[in-house]
């Protein structure tokens, strides 16, 4: 589901409002796996449910929902410092593949800074969700990851020595550095039917969706009788906050707790269901090359409409660009499993990510390694999901799961980023 952070998007710090939504809809079914209980707990849903006014885009700011939710806790990366690999031309060696827009270049396994240091064990449960929908060559694999879930990571790094082939992922001129940022789902209160404080619609996709293309713009939707005409009865939920119904759009993924018109309140997810098919444009870049702002960052956007509130719906408009969902069940908000990436499988905060399938196929096991700011990773993922705006062969977006502490990784990720394809033998 993702429509990242584009390549011409330049802040100090890599804002959501930068990055379009990051779901790709499937539509064949998928089973659902449990994500560890470790993304929240019973305080979360006391808070929550005692705060029914909520708004997630003004409290990841500042900070106040630092315990209503995040993603489970990341295994502590060595801290060995990487290289960054100067480019250069090409080099013809034995057994490079050309893939897509780059090439993979076998290594040895003794290349892969920290390999010897992951606990693997989140990245088991997140390959063998893949393997719900694994294609050739990694069919083959499954049993054996499957049966090597309640092996010891010893045991797993033996089998996958044994099985796979490290390749280095470079672009086509040979430079093996790139870029990594993030998504996350925000947690917002919603209400069933419009209400004083509610009145923000957020769309299924209107019935006349593929008979126009590109679909009405988000200002045309606003304004002009025949999309709103279109839109009639099509209203999921109503948000109170515009800002946040452009995030969750952003992110293409979110939950929310919903009031019913009876009063009832249970949670569901919004899913990324489709666009109307006009270009993304960053409102944070909007904002800079106007000279607005010098952060692009959370903290710079809202500061700037704290101090402008009249140009809210210009900021909107700027971005012609409109996400629409789908809603899906969450029977237990604590155990529930990730949102659905372009494989088609629960995403799996910290060791999914988001790839151009063009130079790596989805379910593709993927060592990453990125040293910055916010966060040193070195670690197993799973390539299970993309966006519009991941291409390149070095590029990926990193699932951080849900809630506060994911949302202001993801919000500020903006990082080196070098990555081994796993390959079966």
């Amino acid at each position: 589901m993702s429509e990242f952070l584009s390549t011409d998007d330049v802040s100090s710090g890599s804002s959501p409002f930068l990055r379009p939504a990051n779901m790709v809809h499937q539509m064949m079914p998928t089973n659902r796996n449990p994500a560890p209980s470790a993304s929240s707990n019973n305080s979360v849903m006391n808070w929550l449910l005692a705060h029914t006014g909520v708004r997630w885009a003004v409290l990841a700011i500042v900070g106040m929902l630092a315990a209503c939710g995040s993603a489970p806790p990341l295994y502590p990366p060595s801290r060995a410092p990487v290289v960054s690999v100067p480019s250069s031309a090409p080099v013809n060696v034995a057994g490079t593949l050309n893939r897509g827009p780059g090439r993979w270049v076998p290594v040895a396994w003794s290349e892969l800074p920290g390999f010897g240091e992951d606990s693997l064990y989140e990245a088991w449960n997140a390959w063998i969700k893949s393997c719900e929908r694994a294609v050739p060559p990694f069919t083959a694999l499954c049993g054996d990851v499957r049966r090597l879930s309640i092996g010891s990571p010893e045991e797993q790094r033996a089998w996958m020595q044994s099985r796979l082939q490290p390749y280095r992922v470079e672009s086509a001129q040979g430079d093996p550095n790139g870029l990594l940022t993030s998504y996350y789902e925000p947690i917002l209160e919603a209400s069933r039917v419009p209400r004083a404080g509610f009145a923000v619609p957020l769309y299924q996709p209107p019935a006349n969706l593929a008979q126009r293309k590109p679909w009405f713009t988000r200002q045309e939707m606003d304004t002009l009788p025949e999309a709103q005409a279109a839109l009639q009865g099509r209203a999921i939920v109503y948000l109170a906050d515009p800002i946040d119904a452009l995030v969750l759009q952003i992110q293409g993924s979110g939950r929310v707790r919903v009031t019913e018109a009876d009063g009832r309140q249970h949670w569901t997810r919004l899913a990324y269901a489709g666009t109307n098919d006009q270009p993304y444009r960053s409102v944070g870049r909007w904002l800079l090359d106007q000279g607005l702002i010098k952060d692009a960052s959370w903290p710079g956007i809202k500061e700037w409409l704290a101090q402008n509130p009249q140009r809210q719906q210009e900021l909107l408009w700027s971005n012609p660009r409109m996400v629409f969902f789908r809603e899906e069940a969450i029977p237990d908000l604590e155990a529930v499993a990730g949102p659905k990436g372009a494989q088609g499988v629960p995403l799996t905060p910290g060791r999914s990510i988001a790839v151009d399938p063009a130079s790596i196929p989805y379910g593709a096991p993927v060592w990453l390694v990125s040293n910055g700011p916010q966060t040193n990773l070195q670690k197993l993922v799973l390539a299970q999901d993309t966006g519009s705006a991941i291409t390149g062969a070095v590029r990926a977006d990193y699932f951080a799961g849900w809630g506060a502490q994911a949302g202001e990784l993801a919000g500020r990720m903006r990082q080196p980023l070098q990555l081994w394809v796993l390959w079966p033998k």
